[in-house]
């Protein structure tokens, strides 16, 4: 019998975590010879790490694609990292002692290194392909997968596959809105998507449009390097932090326009009738379910919620493909490594068959389930409440080996950002399974300019 064929698309934390525990329990003789599936991943960037793999670019890459990467510069982590920590692989063991509770993009990215290094897991990537096309064939229960080498620009031959697992991610695609006016607007208008660097906001007017977490980091960056006064509109409710004197909120902007005079500055009218005068616009507008390589029967859509519909287990795709497409990471997210890593887990279990799956009718009423639960769902406590039983059950069901409950770290840090927005990351929390309490930072955050892994580092040891 010929071991199943499995195409693995992207190599950021959700597709390094199936080439992990896939890895692991072939290593531990826990997956028979028979059942060890045949994984091809593909990944159309120069290197692992999806998001957390940085990049200059924006727009288009050298190689026609557009840039995956949404990162900037000097991003630093917005929960605690005791929340995102793996279990069986500690912050505390990546970096011999302990770090603060918030660290910077570079600090992240080396911890997954750390991890994925474990069990040399690059090789097992094929970089610089970006899948073209995703078809499945019912009369030969396959899918049809096309490739494109990037470095050799050249289509590959179709190949056949029994699965797809797609761990694309859902936050390259940016939602871009259109404002009256905004055409004639004469400073610089940009998605977060493309933003890499806080500097050029030095001593100008910004509005941020929007009100999530991309928001909230565009206002208090902003201010941070220099901007002297950030408006952030909002669509239904403000977020209402007790923000410094140069922030202010504004319901949803109507209009944006401006003198076509050079150095003349723009300004923003809002549905209160209020305006402000502005000389940029960060659009915090959030990102698409994209995914045009994949077949109309088989693309999930619709906006970024906690439990998307159509997935069982937030992961098996019902609406086509018998059941042998899944998606990783497709969901709105406080959860993140460990929600990605729980639910890599559990489709290696379904993949080895070690999980069998319920009647198309069990399956779609659990998701439907999930899904009306996750609509009560209202308040930010609610939501992680949700999320944290979302991933337990994951968890519990492919026998994960630790509880990935962090909902009272989670709470707190909301309670933090609710009592101060620019020190809540200054506070200090303990790992759940290391049980090490976090020193505080070598600088406050709002002070803290060098973010490279060096600095970070070297301050960490300072205290």
């Amino acid at each position: 019998m010929t071991n199943k064929r499995v195409c693995l698309i992207g190599a950021g934390p959700s597709g390094m975590s199936v080439l992990y525990h896939l890895e692991r329990l072939r290593l531990e003789g826990a997956i028979a010879p028979e059942n060890l599936p045949e994984v091809t991943c593909y990944e159309k960037q120069d290197d692992c790490g999806g998001l957390w793999k940085y990049t200059w670019r924006t727009g288009t890459d050298e190689y026609g694609e557009n840039v995956h990467g949404s990162m900037y510069r000097s991003l630093w982590s917005n929960g605690p990292k005791e929340a995102l920590e793996y279990p069986d692989y500690t912050f505390e063991q990546h970096f011999g002692g302990p770090i603060p509770s918030f660290p910077p993009r570079e600090a992240l990215r080396d911890y997954l290194w750390g991890r994925w290094n474990k069990y040399n897991l690059k090789p097992m990537v094929t970089l610089l392909h970006s899948v073209q096309s995703v078809n499945f064939d019912p009369a030969k229960d396959k899918f049809t997968v096309v490739v494109k080498d990037l470095k050799q620009n050249k289509l590959l031959d179709a190949k056949d596959f029994d699965f797809v697992v797609n761990c694309s991610g859902h936050f390259s695609t940016p939602n871009v809105p259109y404002f009256k006016g905004i055409e004639r607007f004469p400073g610089r208008v940009m998605h977060t998507h493309d933003l890499r660097s806080w500097r050029e906001f030095s001593g100008k007017r910004v509005l941020v449009v929007g009100a999530s977490y991309s928001a909230e980091d565009s206002a208090l960056q902003s201010i941070k390097f220099g901007a002297t006064s950030v408006v952030c509109s909002y669509r239904s409710k403000p977020m209402d932090f007790r923000w410094p004197d140069s922030v202010s909120e504004r319901p949803l902007v109507t209009e944006v326009g401006g003198d076509d005079r050079v150095g003349a500055g723009g300004w923003a009218r809002f549905s209160d009738g209020s305006m402000e005068q502005i000389d940029y616009i960060i659009l915090a507008t959030g990102y698409l379910h994209h995914y045009p390589y994949l077949a109309e029967q088989l693309r999930l859509r619709g906006p970024n919620l906690l439990y998307p519909a159509g997935l069982y287990k937030g992961t098996v795709w019902l609406a086509g493909g018998n059941n042998r497409l899944l998606y990783l990471g497709a969901q709105d997210q406080y959860y993140t490594y460990t929600m990605f890593d729980a639910q890599a887990l559990w489709t290696v279990r379904y993949l080895t068959g070690a999980i069998q799956l319920p009647s198309s009718a069990e399956m779609a009423a659990d998701a439907k389930a999930w899904v009306n639960r996750a609509a009560l769902s209202k308040t930010d406590q609610e939501n992680i409440a949700f999320q944290t039983d979302f991933v337990v059950d994951l968890a519990n069901q492919s026998n994960y080996g630790y509880d990935l409950d962090v909902s009272k770290i989670f709470y707190e840090w909301e309670d933090h950002r609710a009592e101060d927005i620019t020190t809540y990351k200054d506070r200090q929390f303990g790992s759940k399974f290391s049980g090490q309490q976090a020193p505080p930072p070598g600088q406050p955050f709002m002070k803290a300019i060098d973010d490279s892994l060096e600095h970070f580092l070297a301050s960490c040891q300072g205290k």
